[in-house]
């Protein structure tokens, strides 16, 4: 279905342009082996780290540019209905258009700590941590995206990477289809961008020298191209969902390889 596979494993650290290696992005073309994408930045300096910014320019150019690909990033990409319901949202782009007015962690030089402190008197926006999404719930262990501050949260991840999946929907018009938000099918000839769970591919692969974040990304990509190359993935497009859950998961959305 795809010419190239990418993993990101995403990071909520600091402002749009601070650089982390906890950002790790891995790339398969042509069923090859995965390999480490260094940031663009390292042509002409001796910087291999991304940030956040650099990630969802280079996305875009690579989906504007590109035959069709497939790119699983980690973090969440929507709220629990919990969440729809008490702002009276609609709909995904309604909930992320909202969601950007309020937590605008795009911006220059802004955190999510930072929104997250300024909006601490609004708690129907901060959320719970007992809130959870359907895809969630029927995973082993995928923390709810309002569950700040502890170890294998994607929280702060979220809040962070949610202002550039807006940023890619804005301008990648036509090309680039949200699963599942854009419908369960995909349409031929379109990119994907859907989020993944790693955990649930870590063990699979050996770990080498990489980094607890880089296996991450590698394992996200290699698990994509192994999928769609033995005719896989199109079957994790569809998880078996009753007609009142896939209605929730056009919501809430759904991570791509639980079924």
């Amino acid at each position: 279905m795809f010419e190239s596979h990418i993993g990101i494993d995403y990071s909520g650290r600091g402002t749009p342009t601070t650089r982390t290696s906890a950002i790790q992005v891995f790339q398969s073309c042509q069923r090859q082996e995965p390999l480490s994408v260094p940031s663009p930045a390292g042509s002409k300096t001796r910087v291999r780290n991304w940030c956040r910014k650099e990630v969802a320019i280079w996305l875009l150019e690579k989906i504007q540019n590109s035959p069709p690909l497939i790119v699983g990033i980690d973090h969440g990409f929507s709220f629990p209905s919990s969440y729809f319901e008490r702002l009276k949202l609609e709909s995904w782009n309604e909930f992320i258009e909202d969601f950007c007015q309020h937590w605008p962690c795009d911006h220059p030089k802004t955190s999510v700590d930072d929104v997250r402190a300024q909006l601490q008197s609004q708690p129907d926006r901060i959320g719970s941590a007992n809130e959870l999404r359907l895809t969630e719930r029927w995973s082993s262990s995928a923390k709810s995206v309002f569950q700040f501050d502890v170890q294998g949260s994607v929280a702060k991840s979220t809040h962070a990477g949610l202002p550039w999946l807006r940023h890619l929907r804005q301008h990648a018009t036509g090309s680039l289809h949200f699963w599942p938000f854009d419908g369960w099918e995909i349409p031929e000839g379109k990119s994907v961008i859907a989020e993944v769970f790693p955990s649930i591919f870590r063990q699979r692969y050996p770990r080498c020298d990489r980094t607890v974040d880089a296996q991450d990304a590698y394992c996200v990509s290699r698990w994509l191209s192994e999928s769609d190359h033995n005719g896989s993935l199109n079957h994790y497009f569809r998880p078996f969902l009753e007609k009142s859950e896939r209605s929730l998961a056009m919501l809430e959305g759904w991570i791509l390889g639980i079924m």
